[in-house]
């Protein structure tokens, strides 16, 4: 029903900047609170930040909270994740995701994209 394409991945020195965006299909999207997700080589999926629907809610986890930030622009049908202050440890597959309600767990999500590369370079 629904769909998500990331972008705006790619490779990055530590310190920079970077914007992802996951733009979704339909015309629900404003239904749906959104979340973003890291993998990195070897590790399992790890929450990154999630939004209510109508953007008014936000938690990010411990391990980025300062550095990125989530909003969105529902009539753009889109969530955005800004990434400053990149890290080394920041490098996994960043995916966004799609749910009724906001939550840490990927579990919680029905929907998913493919996920794009970020890699931070010391």
């Amino acid at each position: 029903q629904v769909q998500l394409v990331e972008s705006g991945g790619g490779l990055h020195q530590a310190g920079d900047s970077l914007k992802l965006s996951c733009t979704a299909s339909g015309r629900t999207f404003g239904t749906y609170s959104m979340g973003w997700f890291r993998q990195a080589p070897g590790k399992e999926r790890e929450f990154v930040a999630t939004i209510s629907r109508s953007g008014g809610v936000t938690n990010v986890a411990d391990s980025v909270k300062g550095r990125f930030t989530i909003s969105r622009d529902n009539a753009k049908n889109t969530v955005y994740l800004q990434m400053n202050s990149l890290k080394p440890e920041d490098t996994a597959v960043y995916y966004c995701a799609a749910g009724f309600w906001g939550s840490r767990s990927d579990s919680r999500y029905n929907y998913w994209g493919q996920g794009t590369q970020v890699t931070v370079s010391s």
